[in-house]
């Protein structure tokens, strides 16, 4: 049994800054898609890449991008593969994704080769803090249940809203103890997610995440606690913060 990793990457990021076809006042150049962004002088990409070669469980990696940054992106992790062993000896490919995160990981999962009880794992690319400790938790529930991803119980309230013209009105109070807030990696068997994704293309629907598509496929999600510091990198204040944790290592 191996474990493939995707990691989709092809998404503009516009929360995070402005469109990457405008300009920097600076440089002249257009300004970088969110997971290229420099964090603690490194690509967000390459700081998330690093923390999954680095699991001696994963047998390779696969990266969605969009087409036109697959070459230059190449160029960076043959520069980094020269100075970092974890890289140097893992497996990593690069695909074109496509218009969205779904259809991004799909076209990873049509180019990959694995039998029906490998797992595949897929990480959001602005994730970069995730632990290893994390990584074996959801693989080890993905070899077991078929199905897993990490998530943390919710500590605020959790209100139900109906957005309106003027703002939102708060229709319900959700009980936090059947909340769990989904993060990455979430981790599947080849044959469940496969499985998940023809059906949703076959149907036109399109999920808010990977364990969206198996839930709607029918099997059941295995949930492994996450962390709070497996942040998802959004805003620009999360930026601060991740760089205020990798100092804190």
């Amino acid at each position: 049994m191996k474990v493939i990793v995707i990691i989709p990457a092809a998404g503009l990021g516009t929360r995070m800054s402005p469109m990457p076809s405008a300009m920097d006042a600076k440089t002249k150049k257009p300004h970088p898609s969110k997971q290229f962004t420099d964090l603690a002088g490194t690509p967000i990409l390459i700081h998330t890449l690093r923390r999954f070669a680095a699991v001696e469980e994963v047998s390779e990696i696969w990266i969605a991008l969009r087409e036109n940054e697959i070459e230059g992106f190449r160029e960076r992790l043959t520069k980094e593969a020269a100075t970092d062993a974890g890289l140097r000896n893992k497996k990593v490919e690069l695909v074109a994704g496509g218009e969205h995160r779904q259809q991004s990981v799909e076209h990873a999962l049509n180019a990959i080769a694995a039998a029906a009880d490998d797992v595949v794992l897929v990480h959001d690319a602005v994730r970069p803090l995730v632990t290893a400790e994390i990584i074996h938790e959801v693989i080890a529930a993905a070899k077991k249940y078929g199905a897993a991803i990490a998530g943390l119980p919710a500590v605020d309230t959790v209100k139900q809203v109906e957005r309106t013209s003027e703002g939102a009105i708060v229709k319900a109070t959700i009980p936090r103890a059947g909340v769990v807030l989904a993060q990455t990696p979430q981790g599947f068997h080849y044959s469940v997610i496969k499985k998940a994704f023809d059906e949703a293309t076959a149907d036109g629907f399109t999920g808010t995440d990977e364990a969206s598509l198996a839930e709607r496929s029918g099997h059941a999600v295995a949930v492994v606690m996450g962390s709070p510091r497996n942040i998802k990198i959004t805003n620009p204040g999360d930026m601060e913060l991740a760089e205020f944790y990798l100092s804190r290592r």
